[in-house]
């Protein structure tokens, strides 16, 4: 039988004991909310864009977040990256607290976490090289003389399996696929050998025979380094193979989080069964049913419900108990936890 790049993705993607690790990255019952003014004579409305997170990463492991479009995913992202500040909670990297050190001081962290974005063709600058795309964080942090930049230039490009790399050295963002320009963003990336990166949808915007590829780019790196990566994502397929753990966010918060295998052959959450559920079946001999469909819409993050926070559009709604409470976050099996009534 022949190997598929899934196949390959899940054989490296062994599972070490990452509870045993002290984590790299923590965040510690977050919270972004957002201030909005609805019109000249209207309340203002509070946005709650993150609603009480707690996750940690440790070095060498990848968390995936999915969920559906407005859950709070890059939102969480940029918080680790301390893009955003919280407006509670607290954001730790390698033991030190950086939830409101001001931008000036965050040079050195700076240095040590990146980010690769969804979008390509809105990341890079269309007015520089590919040469100059990637040397810049080495020129920024100060990084080499003009030689010893170049030569990490290189390393790195070969590194995304744009070989040769003096083939893309001068060519500009216009003249590339979809795919070498998000080669070329992940290059910018790793340039500067980070310990923790996120990833926001590496792969949306490029075509099928390159996401594995570039997922295996990414792990490959994490298996030399040690890298810690917050993998955000809405495929949860990719996720799967990809990731160690997965998280699910809905509105603002983590309704299920666990180790990959668990969460997709025992999802607790009902979020979690209609995600997996709505997932295309490319078989038809496998098709046994059709596939369920979210009912309704995801309710405004200005105006959360009450309660649970899926109870509207849950089919496992239990009325008087589920609307009247957030339920509390528990520990179903080892290292598998989720927040509903069920349990």
């Amino acid at each position: 039988m022949a190997t598929t790049h899934e196949d390959t993705l899940t054989a490296e993607r062994a599972e070490p004991a990452f509870g045993d690790r002290e984590p790299l990255v923590q965040l510690q019952d977050v919270k972004a909310h957002f201030t909005l003014r609805r019109g000249i004579f209207v309340s203002k409305a509070v946005v709650k864009a993150v609603d009480g997170i707690t996750l940690e990463i440790a070095r060498g492991e990848t968390v995936a977040l999915v969920g559906e479009s407005g859950s709070g995913k890059t939102t969480l992202g940029r918080i680790s990256l301390r893009l955003i500040e919280p407006t509670e909670g607290r954001v730790l990297f390698d033991g030190q607290d950086i939830s409101h050190v001001p931008e000036g001081q965050l040079l050195r962290f700076r240095r040590r976490a990146q980010a690769v974005f969804q979008d390509p063709y809105a990341s890079l600058n269309n007015y520089m090289t590919v040469a100059q795309i990637v040397e810049e964080p080495l020129v920024i942090h100060k990084i080499g003389n003009r030689e010893e930049r170049a030569a990490r230039v290189r390393e790195a490009l070969d590194a995304v399996r744009l070989r040769p790399p003096e083939e893309f050295l001068s060519r500009f963002p216009h003249r590339l696929s979809g795919g070498q320009r998000q080669r070329v963003a992940i290059a910018r990336a790793l340039v500067l050998d980070p310990e923790y990166l996120v990833a926001d949808e590496p792969v949306s915007m490029v075509d099928a025979s390159s996401r594995a590829e570039i997922l295996l780019v990414l792990k490959d790196r994490q298996e030399d380094a040690g890298t810690a990566i917050l993998y955000i994502t809405h495929d949860i397929a990719t996720a799967r193979h990809f990731a160690h753990r997965i998280g699910v966010m809905y509105l603002g918060h983590l309704v299920e989080l666990g180790p990959a295998d668990r969460v997709i052959d025992n999802p607790l959450h009902p979020y979690t069964r209609l995600l997996l559920e709505a997932v295309p079946e490319p078989d038809p001999q496998n098709r046994l049913k059709e596939r369920s469909i979210i009912p309704g819409e995801p309710p405004s993050p200005a105006n959360t419900p009450p309660g649970c926070p899926f109870h509207p559009r849950c089919p496992e709604f239990m009325k008087g108990t589920c609307e009247a409470a957030e339920p509390e976050w528990k520990e179903i099996e080892p290292g598998h936890f989720v927040a509903c009534y069920l349990y």
